[in-house]
């Protein structure tokens, strides 16, 4: 399994990174301790790829996600929605348990295989 991005979430990443003026940057996704359901998502742009790191492309984006990240995102989906309540990275992970009701911080299942869980960012 790895760690995919929709076409839409793709584009939106595109986009930035023309904002950026640099597209040699990659997107780093992570998950660190804390939010309120104890583990939230974070999402940075790097231009390092460190030793531990996995690199994933999709539809042209370069998505980096380091070892400790990737045992809790593997599988996961992230995807870019607009809706009546705005907009936002969406992270549909198969091993989160539950999400808080901001939808940026999770609880991992025990098994590594709860149920798809949708996180807003």
């Amino acid at each position: 399994m790895t760690v995919t991005l929709t076409e839409a979430a793709a584009e939106k990443v595109q986009g930035l990174l023309e904002r950026e003026n640099n597209a040699e940057l990659n997107l780093r996704v992570f998950v660190s301790g804390g939010g309120c359901s104890g583990f939230q998502y974070g999402f940075t742009f790097d231009d390092q790829i460190n030793d531990n790191d996995t690199l994933v492309e999709n539809h042209g984006v370069k998505l980096l996600v380091d070892q400790s990240s990737f045992d809790l995102l593997n599988g996961a989906e992230i995807d870019y929605q607009t809706s009546i309540q705005g907009e936002s990275f969406v992270i549909r992970n198969p091993n989160a348990s539950s999400t808080c009701g901001c939808g940026k911080s999770f609880t991992p299942s025990e098994s590594g295989t709860g149920c798809a869980n949708n996180s807003g960012y």
